[in-house]
């Protein structure tokens, strides 16, 4: 009898690596070999000179000596950080609110579910067609402009695209408009899933809402706000297709929307394979170096 169950088991456990090889095949196939081939041509002079191939030719690190040296890249590292934390503190803020709105069980509010569907669909459409509808509107010529001057407020046109920080807070909008409702969602999860008993507890003990939130909630939230910041983090330093969009791939105004993946794109548009390897690596790098950094300062030992 101990025998048959065993090979039961035996024959399950068959059927549930059976049922992983699909996902590893695709692992390997789209993202661990794709990832060693970057790492490797990384160490390798190989781009095009007009129509000539030049290499590839092994060069050590003298790719990465370049790139670091190079006052670009910080400059670019500048601006991606700032477009980033321009979109995430009104982006956690306003998720916060929501979240506790929409989870208090005394609010009572009419509509959650069509509120809840309304604040999520900006997460459904296509960031490319988000940086062409606000690209027609902030245009010189767009609505936004002919209504400031119809209603007086400006006197003529104001430049949105023209100016550095005025784009980068179109940018920055944009960003915040996609994701605070995935994120509303996720912070909404987290504070339904804490024990009522402690709201309670604490309305018996006299605490008011706000003393509840902020010793209650927001620190049983530690693990979902960890989560929500790294993959915030992720996000914001591949970020790409709004600035490339809404400034035609150039980073203007003076290449101060211009991004890290916006850099890395010139160079594979360029075909210089080596450089842009090379940049990916440092900055898979320095995503593991932020996201531990930001792991540390938020989910540290409590007292």
């Amino acid at each position: 009898m101990k025998r048959g169950k065993r090979g039961k088991v035996v024959s399950y456990n068959k059927w549930g690596y059976i049922f992983l090889i699909p996902f590893i095949v695709v692992y390997l196939v789209f993202q661990f070999i794709p990832l060693i081939t970057t790492v490797v041509n990384s160490f390798y002079e190989n781009y095009r000179s007009g129509l000539t191939q030049i290499g590839p030719n092994f060069i050590g690190f003298k790719n990465y000596v370049s790139i670091l040296s190079n006052k670009d890249l910080w400059t670019y590292t500048q601006n991606t950080l700032i477009m980033w934390v321009m979109g995430f503190v009104p982006q956690i803020l306003v998720s916060l609110l929501l979240g506790a709105w929409f989870s208090n069980p005394s609010l009572r509010l009419k509509g959650q579910r069509f509120f809840k569907t309304v604040i999520y669909l900006p997460n459904l459409i296509m960031a490319s067609a988000f940086a062409m509808l606000f690209f027609t509107l902030f245009s010189d010529s767009g609505p936004i402009n002919s209504i400031l001057v119809q209603m007086g407020i400006l006197d003529q046109p104001y430049k949105f695209l023209s100016n550095v920080w005025s784009t980068r807070t179109l940018i920055a909008f944009m960003n915040f408009l996609m994701w605070f409702g995935n994120t509303t969602i996720l912070l909404m999860a987290g504070m339904m899933g804490v024990d009522t008993a402690l709201f309670e507890a604490a309305e018996v003990d006299g605490a008011t809402s706000s003393q509840v939130f902020f010793k209650i909630t927001l620190p049983l939230l530690r693990p979902i706000m960890v989560y929500v910041m790294i993959t915030s983090l992720i996000g914001g330093l591949q970020m790409f297709d709004v600035p490339q969009i809404l400034t035609s791939g150039t980073g203007d105004p003076m290449r101060s929307t211009m991004t890290l993946i916006m850099y890395l794109n010139r160079h594979l548009f360029s075909k210089n394979y080596g450089m842009a390897g090379a940049l990916s690596v440092l900055l898979f790098i320095v995503t593991g170096i932020l996201s531990v950094i930001v792991y540390k300062m938020t989910n540290g030992k409590e007292e």
